[in-house]
C-alpha cells in the first residue's frame, strides 16, 4: 500500500510539473499582462486600434491601401469626423476631456496653440529621436521650423515642404496671343512687361469690340475671392502678404512704397476700359461663365482649368483655345522676383498624438511608416502590383489609375485608397525623380508643363508669416479685422476711381483710417510674434 501510494503521489506531481511547464508557453490572458502584444506588426498579438480626428474626412478604414496599413503596422484606425466645425469638435473633446488618440487638425489655426497649451497633446522629440528614422529624414528642418515656443515639436506637418507648383497667374488665351504677333514669346513661357501687357488688352479689344454680339472682356477678374485677385497683383510687383522693413517690422501690406503704384495701375485698366467693369461684384460662376463664352482675352487668379475642360470639348485635346500662365512683371522688378504664388512649406494640416493615447510608442512607429518614403507612395500611389509596379527602377502607374481619377476621382479613390489618407504628405518628388503625389503631378497637362517654366521662381514661401496675427478674441484680433475691412472698402474704391489724382487721396484717406484703427497696435503684435518666429528658428 505505501509502495502503491508513493507511486500515485509521483505520478500526479509528474503531470503538475508538465502542466506548469505547458502553461508557461502560451500567452497570458490577463488583458493587464505586459507583453509585446502591443508592438506594430507582430501578427500573433492582437491589433491595436487607435481613434484617430480627421476633419478633412470621415470614411471608415477599410480600403485596399487601409489594409495594407493594418497588415504592415498591426494597427487598426477608427475614424472620428465632425458634422459641423471642425474646430468646435476639436475644441468640445478638449473641455469635455474625450480626447481621441490621434488628432488633425488645421496647422494654420489658433485651436494648435490651445491644444498644446492645455496639454493635450504630448511633446513628439524624444519619441521621434528614438523610434522615427524616416520622419527625421523625410522632415529635415521643418521640424525645427514646427517647434512651439517652448523648443519642442508637438505635431508633425501636412503637405509639408513648397509645393513649386504655381497656382497663381495672368491667364492669357495661347491662341489669341499668337493671332496678336506674341506667340513665339508665349510658347516659350517668356515674361511679358506691364507695357506690353497693356498693349495686346488694347489690341484684343480694337480687334475683337464684340464676340457674338456680346461686349469683349480683355481683363477678367473674380471678385468673389478677392484675397486670389490682391496677391496676383501684388507678385507682379513682388510685394508679399506683409510689408517687412529692413530692421523685420512687419506692417500692412499697403504700406509697401509699392502698393500705391499697383492699385494705380489696376485703376488706369479701368479708366480705359480694359478690366472688366463687373470685377467687384462678380462671383465664381458667372466669371467661370464669362471666361467659356469665348469673349475674355486675360484673367487674374488661378487656372480656369474647368473652362479650358470645356475648350478641349468642343476643340480637341490639342487646341491652343486654352489659358495658359503668365507672369507679368511691372515696371523696375526683377521676373525671377516675382511673388505670384504664396505657399507655405510648413503645410496645411498639424498631426499630433493626445495625453489620451495609451501607446504613444507604437503610435510614433505607426507615423514614421506613413511618412516614409514607402509609406508616402501607399498612400499617394496605391498598393504597388496592383495600382503601380516598379519598372527600370522608377514608379509606373497602371494603364487604369490616371483615367480613373479623371473620370471620377471620388469614386476611384474610394475604390482603390489613393490619395485617400492623406496624412505627413510631402510636397516635391522621391528618390526615383517621380512626385509623390501621382494624381495631380505625375501626368501633366500641356497647360501645366508650360506654367512649371513660364511661372519658375515665383513660388515664395509664406512659413515665416504663419500665425503672426493677433489672437483671437484680443481687442487687437478685433482691430485687425476692422483694419482689413477698411482696406478692403479702399481697394475697390480706389480701382473705381476717375483719376490718379482721386486715387492718390483715397489712399491718403485709407492710411488716416487706419491709424485711428489701431493699425499701430496691430503691426506691434505681427513684429513681436515674427520677430520670434525667426529667433526660433535662429
Amino acid at each position: 500500500m505505501k509502495k502503491a501510494l508513493a507511486l500515485i503521489l509521483a505520478i500526479l506531481m509528474l503531470v503538475s510539473v508538465l502542466c506548469a511547464c505547458q502553461n508557461a508557453d502560451q500567452p497570458s490572458n490577463d488583458p493587464q499582462s505586459p507583453s509585446e502584444s502591443n508592438a506594430p506588426g507582430k501578427e500573433d498579438t492582437p491589433t491595436i486600434t487607435l481613434t484617430w480626428f480627421d476633419k478633412n474626412t470621415g470614411e471608415a478604414f477599410t480600403d485596399p491601401v487601409a489594409e495594407v496599413i493594418k497588415e504592415k503596422t498591426g494597427i487598426n484606425i477608427e475614424i472620428q469626423q465632425p458634422t459641423g466645425d471642425p474646430n468646435e469638435k476639436l475644441v468640445l473633446m478638449m473641455t469635455g476631456d474625450t480626447l481621441p488618440d490621434v488628432v488633425l487638425m488645421d496647422r494654420r489655426s489658433d485651436i494648435v496653440n490651445q491644444y498644446i497649451e492645455a496639454g493635450a497633446l504630448i511633446p513628439l522629440d524624444d519619441l521621434i529621436e528614438q523610434y522615427g528614422p524616416n520622419i527625421k529624414e523625410m522632415y529635415g528642418e521643418v521640424l525645427n521650423l514646427s517647434r512651439y515656443s517652448d523648443g519642442h515639436t508637438y505635431y508633425l506637418n501636412n503637405w509639408y515642404d513648397l509645393d513649386p507648383t504655381p497656382d497663381r497667374a495672368i491667364n492669357i488665351r495661347m491662341d489669341l496671343l499668337k493671332e496678336l504677333g506674341y506667340g513665339e514669346k508665349a510658347e516659350k513661357g517668356e515674361p511679358f512687361s506691364q507695357d506690353e501687357f497693356v498693349a495686346m488688352l488694347k489690341a484684343f479689344k480694337e480687334k475683337y469690340p464684340t464676340i457674338d454680339g456680346q461686349e469683349t472682356i480683355p481683363f477678367a477678374l473674380n471678385g468673389e475671392y478677392m484675397e486670389t485677385v490682391l496677391s496676383t497683383f501684388r507678385g507682379m510687383y513682388g510685394m508679399k502678404n506683409y510689408y517687412e522693413t529692413e530692421d523685420h517690422q512687419l506692417l500692412f501690406s499697403v504700406r509697401d512704397p509699392q502698393y500705391l503704384d499697383m492699385v494705380t495701375f489696376i485703376n488706369s485698366l479701368y479708366r480705359d476700359g480694359l478690366l472688366d467693369r463687373e470685377w467687384a461684384i462678380t462671383k465664381a460662376d458667372a466669371f467661370s461663365e464669362k471666361l467659356a463664352s469665348g469673349r475674355v482675352f486675360a484673367a487674374n487668379g488661378g487656372t480656369p482649368s474647368d473652362v479650358n475642360g470645356l475648350f478641349i470639348q468642343d476643340e480637341g485635346e490639342d487646341t491652343d483655345k486654352q489659358f495658359y500662365m503668365f507672369k507679368v512683371v511691372a515696371d523696375g522688378v526683377d521676373p525671377n522676383k516675382t511673388t505670384y504664388s504664396p505657399r507655405s512649406s510648413l503645410g496645411w494640416d498639424a498631426i499630433g498624438i493626445t495625453k489620451a493615447n495609451k501607446y504613444p510608442e507604437e503610435t510614433i512607429k505607426l507615423f514614421d511608416f506613413l511618412a516614409s518614403e514607402e509609406g508616402q507612395y501607399l498612400l499617394m500611389w496605391g498598393v504597388e502590383g496592383k495600382d503601380w509596379t516598379i519598372e527600370n527602377g522608377v514608379h509606373v502607374p497602371n494603364e487604369k489609375t490616371i483615367p480613373g481619377f479623371r473620370e471620377d476621382w471620388g469614386a476611384y479613390s474610394k475604390e482603390t485608397g489613393i490619395r485617400k489618407w492623406s496624412w505627413f504628405v510631402k510636397n516635391g518628388y522621391g528618390s526615383d525623380g517621380t512626385p509623390y503625389d501621382l494624381v495631380t503631378k505625375y501626368d501633366l497637362d500641356a497647360v501645366a508643363s508650360h506654367a512649371l517654366i513660364s511661372m519658375a521662381g515665383s513660388v515664395w514661401d509664406t512659413a515665416p508669416y504663419d500665425n503672426v496675427s493677433p489672437t483671437s478674441g484680443t481687442p487687437e484680433a478685433l482691430a485687425e479685422q476692422k483694419c482689413n475691412d477698411i482696406i478692403d472698402q479702399y481697394f475697390a474704391q480706389m480701382v473705381y476711381a476717375q483719376s490718379e489724382d482721386e486715387v492718390k487721396a483715397l489712399y491718403n484717406d485709407m492710411m488716416s483710417e487706419l491709424e485711428a484703427n489701431d493699425a499701430a497696435a496691430v503691426e506691434k503684435i505681427y513684429t513681436e510674434n515674427y520677430q520670434a518666429h525667426l529667433k526660433l528658428w535662429n
